[in-house]
């Protein structure tokens, strides 16, 4: 799947202030202006025609007009973790197969992919909140329609 992505991908840098809907991005949406973790795990998923709402990741959790709670994740879901269970700030990365976590965070500054041990080894990811599937084809003219069933 890591192969299916434009170079471009593998260059973003990390950028706090550019998250979902913040003036920075809606000002220039370019993702080679940078992202944080959200922006970054939406913009892959829309590579991949689904739709993920502009949402900070508590809300993201809570959400469930077009995500869902998955207890097992498959490729392409969303994996939240953080230093407790709380959602509110947690980091978001994408599920890309077993034990594979494609994800943009401050420490590397640039996008990686990580087992589970890895976050599992720092303090601040150490917890797993959960997984969330997009339940949502984004709008794309011409592309194939690869919504997913919720479960």
């Amino acid at each position: 799947m890591t192969r299916e992505l434009p170079a471009e991908f593998w260059t973003v840098p990390y950028v706090a202030a550019r998250f979902p809907g913040s003036p920075a991005v809606l000002a220039d949406p370019d993702l080679a202006k940078g992202a944080n973790c959200q922006l970054f795990a939406y913009r892959v998923l829309a590579h991949f025609s689904l739709a993920a709402p502009p949402l900070r990741s508590s809300e993201l959790w809570t959400d469930t007009t077009a995500t869902t709670r998955v207890p097992v994740a498959e490729p392409l879901d969303l994996v939240l973790v953080n230093e407790t269970d709380d959602p509110w700030g947690a980091h978001v990365g994408v599920w890309l197969d077993t034990d594979q976590v494609l994800h943009l965070g401050a420490e590397i500054g640039r996008p990686v992919v990580w087992p589970m041990s890895e976050f599992a080894a720092r303090s601040r990811y150490r917890t797993v909140i959960g997984f969330k599937r997009v339940t949502r084809a984004a709008a794309r003219p011409g592309s194939p329609d690869r919504s997913r069933r919720t479960g």
